[in-house]
């Protein structure tokens, strides 16, 4: 299991609309289609391009608190070898004092993925506290 932890300068509120509004999840991770409910769809295309394509569906949403969701890759030349649904990703919102600390943990995944998977997650959750603090 992957898990990383981020600290971001913003109430769990404004953090949760970050994973569950497609347009506020497009601004850190890729171009995005949401159905933010139990079973719901959550499609990414990273970086806005074709490929890779991340998909899954929502497990989990406890309002500003944890959602989980599913992950895998949609078929494609290079794709990693996860089948959508084939993994499972768990974000925790909890709050410290004017912020939120956010932990998240990847499992599912093969071995050989581990690292680049942490990279990614380290690149786009990063990405997604610079996004929060700021309004976007």
């Amino acid at each position: 299991m992957i898990e990383q932890t981020i600290r971001i300068d913003a109430p769990p509120e404004r953090v949760w609309a970050y994973f569950t509004d497609a347009g506020k999840l497009a601004r850190w991770w890729g171009s995005a289609e949401v159905d933010a409910r139990p079973g719901g769809l959550l499609r990414v295309a990273m970086d806005g391009g074709p490929d890779p394509v991340m998909r899954g569906e929502f497990v989990e949403l406890r309002p500003y608190e944890r959602l989980v969701f599913t992950f895998g890759w949609e078929p494609g030349p290079g794709v990693p070898d996860v089948a959508p649904g084939g993994s499972r990703v768990e974000v925790e919102l909890t709050p410290d004092v004017d912020g939120t600390v956010v932990t998240l943990r990847h499992s599912g995944l093969p071995a050989t993925l581990r690292g680049e998977t942490i990279v990614g997650w380290r690149i786009v959750l990063r990405r997604l506290a610079v996004e929060v603090a700021e309004g976007h």
